[in-house]
C-alpha cells in the first residue's frame, strides 16, 4: 500500500489533511490513536496516488480500510 514514487499538489495535501482529520474525528475517541491516524492516512495517501480526488471517495476508502484491519 506505499505510494512509491506519487507526487502530490498542494491542493491534494490540504485535501488529504482534511480527510484525515474528518476521519480521525468521527472514530471514538478510545481508537484515535497516532498509529491508528498513521494507518488512516496510508489509505488515503494509496487512493490519492491512484488517482482519486473525490473527498468522499478518500474518506469511504479510508473507513472500509480501518473498519476491515479491526
Amino acid at each position: 500500500m506505499k505510494p512509491a514514487g506519487a507526487v502530490f499538489q498542494p491542493e491534494l495535501i490540504e485535501l488529504m489533511k482534511l480527510v484525515l482529520n474528518d476521519v480521525t474525528a468521527s472514530l471514538p475517541e478510545v481508537k484515535r490513536t497516532s498509529s491508528r491516524k498513521v494507518e488512516i492516512a496510508s489509505y488515503i495517501l494509496a487512493c490519492a496516488a491512484k488517482g482519486e480526488r473525490n473527498p468522499a471517495a478518500l474518506k469511504a476508502a479510508a473507513l472500509l480500510g480501518t473498519v476491515s484491519v479491526n
